[in-house]
């Protein structure tokens, strides 16, 4: 069944309008008819709204609403990701794998390694773009909500936006064995913020990782393999998911 993302305010007792993009993606692509169902989400609640196609407009979808499903898609804890920008294209794949893996939100971060610098309008617009590959992956993996993909932030500032959070792990090379690290994740709890940082290619300086520490961010390790940027944020959250999916 397919599904798409509506604005809460599209979404009222009896019937859902879908505007926007999804109306030709739904008319022309999918050829659609009245009648046919489809499943449909505000983003923000963790709900999925099953309506029937009513009637088609020019720049507008009609459905009815039928019923609603509460069934818990989404981990029971709230993950971040804290990424290093990455080289190339590899922060759209990153974020596609992290939204099907559960991630709440991914805040891209200006490390001292970090090839990649953007200017604000630069910034701007990857971001721009970055999003609807979240919602395209959210949509693909029948996510009840589109995680949140923030602007590029300084890793000071991203210690800082962690600093309330329950859970907080830095993949690093000399952290201890993976005795520790297992014990970490098998106690992840839930109902809880979890937030993890990736280093970009060539990792952490040790600089970041000290002070990383002294936010209150543990360290783990991956194995005894050294793994690419995108490899490992993939690592972490399939073991997260792993714990926490119910």
């Amino acid at each position: 069944m397919y599904q798409f993302f509506v604005a809460p305010g599209q979404i009222t007792d009896k019937t859902v309008i879908i505007e926007g993009g999804d109306v030709n993606h739904i008319k022309n692509v999918l050829r659609m008819k009245p009648g046919e169902e489809i499943a449909v989400s505000n983003g923000q609640d963790g709900k999925e709204y099953r309506c029937g196609i009513v009637s088609m407009e020019e720049d507008r979808v009609i459905c009815e609403l039928r019923f609603i499903k509460e069934d818990g898609l989404e981990l029971s804890s709230r993950v971040h990701l804290f990424q290093g920008l990455p080289k190339a294209d590899k922060m759209e794949l990153i974020i596609q794998k992290a939204v099907e893996l559960g991630v709440y939100e991914i805040i891209p971060v200006e490390t001292k390694r970090a090839v990649v610098k953007l200017d604000a309008k630069k910034a701007k617009q990857k971001t721009e773009r970055w999003q609807a590959i979240a919602e395209a992956a959210a949509k693909q993996s029948k996510r009840r909500i589109v995680p949140q993909v923030q602007e590029p932030i300084t890793f000071g500032q991203a210690l800082k936006q962690a600093e309330g959070m329950e859970v907080k792990l830095i993949p690093y090379e000399l952290a201890e064995g993976m005795a520790r690290t297992k014990e970490i994740i098998s106690n992840l709890p839930k109902n809880a913020d979890i937030a993890i940082f990736i280093g970009p290619e060539g990792g952490f300086e040790e600089t970041e990782v000290a002070k990383a520490k002294d936010s209150g961010v543990e360290p783990i390790t991956l194995g005894k393999r050294i793994l690419r940027t995108e490899t490992a944020g993939f690592t972490v959250m399939a073991w997260i998911m792993y714990q926490l999916e119910e």
